[in-house]
């Protein structure tokens, strides 16, 4: 089994990988390609969904929750799963959703149950406590959010890509993944910060702040829906789900209130920085999917490409990637430094801002800025830049406390 820093060590490679095609796929209009922009989008986001948040949560979840006499078996799925994952890094670029592409996904799905079993078995967290609610909750999104992959082969072969089934059987996996297995998986092992610190919360908050973020994530769902122009009822959950989140950030914002001067206390400055940027991303993704219930926005967003870039990259590169970099540090799994945490926020921040004007150009029928692409791909390589320079420190170190011991 190698060291829980060594996977993720593994896990930030993947994430490195990712952001690395992703400059490629931000190349196509810049200079000629060789190679299919489809299989390389499809490479991209399943190795960073799939291999850097995966690997580093179920890492961090067997770190932090699960007996350690289960370590042979965890050994066991931890590099059954690799195989998986590099199997879709091989065999997506070359022919993108077909035979062995397919194959390696459903059996990273198989592993992902493997794993939530090995949770439910061998968990050294209190039945009763929020942590693990929270961290069993998102686990159970993650199964369920695995409903979407399996129907696509009954969907293609029945009725075809072009079918809007086949758009919301991924809209459905990618719902119960960002907003279930992700964000309930942080917000336990956040929870699970503040029980280690021995910061005091309200647990009728926190009750509160639990059910409205259940249901909340359940009727969101129907949001991705809407570009369909669907019947009124599916408008009505929407709605719903979108007011249930605002409540969930109100009981959000109570907790945190509440303990925001313990929890500078307890951390270092750059961790705090971070965590409030992070919280507003937060704010600012559950501002969003409010904006997106209203329908003209529904289908607004569903015509122009760069919103729902943009909005994927803020939750993924932002709030979920963000918060891991901060439970790592602390967890003392991974170095951080500010000049690298400075550059990936740069990249960030900047990127971001540049693919929401393209978006708002579109909508407005405005012409974008001379070399916006070039632009758009030396601001975006800020982000491997920067994630090179936080794995080869962490590398050093580890190479470095290796030769201490020998």
């Amino acid at each position: 089994m190698p060291s829980i820093k060594k996977q993720i060590l593994i896990s930030f490679f993947y994430f490195l990988i990712a952001a690395s095609l992703g400059i490629i796929l931000r190349l196509f209009p810049v200079v000629n390609v060789d190679a299919t922009y489809k299989h390389l989008v499809h490479t991209h986001s399943h190795i960073a969904l799939l291999g850097w948040v995966y690997v580093a949560l179920t890492s961090l979840i067997f770190y932090l929750f699960i007996k350690k006499e289960t370590v042979k078996k965890n050994t066991v799925i931890f590099w059954s799963t690799q195989i998986t994952i590099i199997g879709m890094l091989v065999s997506f670029p070359i022919t993108g959703y077909a035979l062995f592409s397919i194959i390696f996904s459903s059996l990273f799905l198989i592993c992902t149950y493997w794993f939530y079993a090995l949770f439910r078995k061998n968990t050294t967290c209190l039945k009763n406590s929020y942590t693990y609610k929270f961290i069993n909750t998102s686990l159970v999104f993650m199964v369920f959010s695995s409903i979407g992959p399996w129907a696509l082969g009954i969907i293609i072969t029945t009725l075809g890509n072009s079918s809007h089934w086949y758009k919301n059987a991924i809209y459905f996996y990618l719902h119960f993944q960002y907003n279930g297995w992700f964000i309930f998986c942080l917000l336990g092992i956040f929870l699970h910060f503040i029980e280690t610190a021995k910061i005091q919360v309200n647990r009728k908050v926190i009750s509160t702040f639990y059910k409205l973020m259940v249901f909340s994530s359940i009727f969101t769902l129907f949001l991705s829906f809407l570009w369909i122009k669907p019947p009124a009822y599916i408008y009505i959950f929407a709605i719903i789900g979108s007011l249930l989140q605002l409540l969930a950030l109100f009981s959000f914002h109570q907790i945190i209130n509440s303990i925001k001067t313990q929890i500078s206390q307890k951390i270092t400055p750059l961790l705090f920085m971070i965590l409030k940027f992070v919280y507003l991303l937060f704010i600012f993704k559950i501002a969003l999917q409010f904006m997106s219930s209203i329908p003209y926005f529904a289908i607004l967003i569903s015509q122009i490409v760069d919103f729902v870039i943009g909005y994927l990259h803020l939750t993924f590169l932002g709030l979920v990637s963000l918060s891991l970099f901060v439970f790592l540090s602390y967890f003392n799994l991974l170095k951080l430094s500010k000049f690298w945490i400075r550059i990936y926020l740069i990249g960030f921040i900047t990127s971001e801002i540049i693919i929401l004007y393209k978006g708002f150009c579109n909508w407005q029928q405005l012409s974008i800025f001379d070399n916006y692409y070039q632009f758009l791909v030396l601001v975006s390589a800020l982000i491997p830049m920067a994630l090179l320079g936080i794995f080869v420190k962490n590398c050093k170190l580890i190479s470095s406390n290796q030769k201490e011991l020998l």
